[in-house]
């Protein structure tokens, strides 16, 4: 069994990198952004399948830059301790702009532009792809998100800027982040007039099915070529 080719640099974020499998030229990359408690090299699983399917492609799962307050073996984008709803759109702002000098760092080392890169993420980190999907000062190629949330549409709403085509996935079950946020969200999208497309997956808690997994490739396919 091949192993993963695994590329060794320093960015401003701890990293786990996926090379493609046969020393392809980089021409695009997936930024995986893992979840509330999770870790670069945990959600870097996704790239297992997607790589085979997308040969010019690294894959590229930073750890969040805290450590999870709840689970200190994983990392946060943002703090989830408090319920207060301020406190967690700052948190998650400051986090949003790690990300963006992670990203610049990223299209540095790799000669990319954004419309090359597409930002994936699960749970926290799909609340944060949305952000950045929306806020940065040029489009994604895509945003693929699996089980978040828009964290704060009045804020979101004020910043945007862009309008990143959109794919967002969601267990019908999912006991942590209730499915009805994935219909909030295509709402905000439509209304915004932003390229939107929804999956619910049936009888799926709060995890990425193989089901999932697939959609979400097959409309990366349609987006990177």
């Amino acid at each position: 069994i091949k192993k993963h080719k695994l590329f060794s640099m320093t960015f401003c974020l701890d990293t786990t990198i996926v090379g493609p499998k046969n020393s392809e030229d980089i021409t695009s990359a997936i930024i995986l952004l893992h979840g509330y408690g999770g870790d670069g090299k945990d959600i870097s699983s996704l790239s297992m399948n997607w790589r085979r399917y997308l040969p010019n492609t690294i894959f590229i799962s930073p750890n969040g830059h805290e450590k999870c307050q709840i689970n200190p073996s994983g990392f946060q984008w943002f703090d989830l301790t408090k319920e207060d709803p301020d406190y967690i759109l700052e948190q998650s702002r400051n986090s949003e702009k790690r990300l963006v000098k992670f990203i610049e760092q990223v299209k540095k080392k790799f000669n990319l532009k954004n419309n090359k890169i597409c930002l994936s993420g699960f749970s926290q980190g799909c609340m944060m792809s949305i952000n950045l999907g929306l806020t940065s000062d040029q489009e994604y190629n895509c945003v693929v998100g699996f089980s978040g949330k828009i964290i704060n549409q009045e804020d979101l709403r004020y910043r945007k800027k862009i309008s990143t085509d959109t794919l967002l996935i969601h267990g019908d079950s999912d006991q942590v982040v209730h499915p009805s946020f994935m219909l909030e969200a295509k709402d905000f999208f439509i209304r915004n007039d932003i390229s939107i497309e929804t999956h619910l997956i049936k009888d799926c808690d709060h995890n990425i099915p193989i089901q999932a997994s697939s959609i979400a490739l097959n409309y990366i396919l349609k987006k990177i070529k």
